[in-house]
């Protein structure tokens, strides 16, 4: 494989655990970016070194991803950027380990959990047709600009108290902050953020303190207590950027994946048509093969754990999404199967960092796909759509052209 890179192993690591790959720029990503990512199961080790992106390790493998990502006194969360950034943000409860971690998540859990994602229900049901129907008698829309984004976007930015009229300013920060490759741009966008959260911490704190009622996130967060104590200014910022992330990219890169695939699946759009019930195992699978979250760790000792030396410092990149593309784990692993009997994946990943809006996730997406189904009908790629895509840490399809007869 070509390298824009003068290689520079580390003395530790030894030649057969080291094979290029570069998380961003990887020659095959433009063809098609988790099969991509997926070849890695037939071509380099379970855990190999890569010189890209200032060096590190990357792991690929459901169970030895599932080990790294429980064990955060070997393999700590303090860190979240690859190649590594002096003074990134500071993301909570992401980049904190436990116990701190725990006091903060239980901060938040709540608004994530089942009883508060299924109350929600109907409010999403009703803004899902709002937004298909905004784009159904056109008979082709850009499915990421029109719907994957306005549609989960919104709903947690009414979770979390912003300004809903703010949405394409917040969405094109998230957007900056993903794509940032050098560590200039990644403290340029940083800040921009950064000074949103605050004037809004600042607006939430006046209102609550004027006697609003605390019914948003934001509302609940700027009163809460941690640990015995107020949450302090930096550490909500914190938490709220992180937030800010999640909320505004992660589940809409889900959904475009996800139709991306039905739209060439005629068979199966029209078992879901005539099947509700099938949309939850359609769920499942979409989540088993097109997550779009990596999670990096950073090496708190010299060890020999996974079969490999680690030395401290050393930054580890579990792949995620390719957790239910390993074929240990899942027959046929490739196939897009709603009645495979068993599956497994680390999409929300497992352990203390099991991702808090995986619930909410997964009613967003069963409801966005069933109303999508029912106004559209069948539909299609546009014609000579070529993806093009956003990889490394967060994934994304850039656009998503899709074409339909109006009904």
């Amino acid at each position: 494989m070509e390298t824009t890179l003068t290689p520079t192993i580390p003395e530790h690591v030894p030649a057969n655990l080291v094979y290029d790959f570069d998380i961003y720029n990887d020659a095959q990503i433009k063809k098609d970016l988790h099969a991509s990512y997926a070849r890695l199961h037939r071509e380099a080790p379970p855990v190999f070194y890569t010189p890209a992106n200032g060096g590190h390790w990357l792991i690929t493998r459901h169970e030895l991803m599932s080990e790294v990502v429980r064990d955060f006194e070997t393999f700590s969360a303090r860190e979240s950027q690859i190649p590594r950034v002096e003074n990134a943000p500071l993301l909570i409860p992401l980049n904190l380990d436990p116990p701190e971690h725990t006091w903060y998540r239980q901060a938040v859990a709540p608004f994530f959990g089942p009883r508060s994602v299924a109350a929600r229900e109907e409010e999403l049901r009703e803004f899902a047709r709002e937004v298909v129907s905004s784009v159904a008698k056109k008979g082709s829309c850009d499915f990421v600009r029109d719907v994957a984004a306005p549609f989960p976007v919104t709903v947690f930015m009414r979770i979390m108290g912003f300004p809903t009229n703010r949405f394409d300013d917040f969405r094109e920060l998230a957007e900056r902050f993903f794509n940032a490759r050098d560590p200039q741009e990644i403290g340029l966008v940083s800040q921009s953020i950064i000074g949103e959260l605050v004037a809004l911490i600042g607006a939430k704190k006046a209102a609550v303190a004027a006697g609003a009622e605390k019914s948003d996130l934001l509302s609940q967060l700027v009163d809460a207590q941690i640990n015995g104590g107020p949450i302090q200014m930096d550490k909500l910022v914190a938490l709220c950027f992180l937030l800010f992330l999640g909320g505004l990219d992660t589940v809409t890169n889900a959904l475009s994946f996800a139709i991306r695939y039905l739209a060439g699946d005629k068979p199966l759009q029209s078992r879901l048509r005539d099947d509700p019930d099938a949309l939850v195992p359609f769920v499942e699978e979409a989540i088993r093969l097109y997550g779009v979250v990596n999670t990096p760790r950073i090496v708190t000792k010299d060890c020999e754990r996974l079969g490999v030396k680690f030395r401290k410092n050393d930054m580890v990149l579990c792949l995620l999404p390719m957790a239910g593309w390993d074929d240990m784990k899942n027959e046929n692993p490739e196939k897009f199967d709603i009645d495979r009997k068993m599956r497994s994946y680390l999409t929300f990943s497992t352990g203390p960092h099991l991702c808090l809006g995986h619930f909410l996730a997964r009613l967003e997406l069963r409801i966005l796909y069933a109303e999508w189904i029912k106004q559209i009908g069948e539909f299609s790629l546009a014609d000579g759509y070529q993806p093009s895509y956003r990889a490394g840490m967060v994934m994304s399809l850039d656009s998503l052209p899709l074409k339909w007869a109006v009904r």
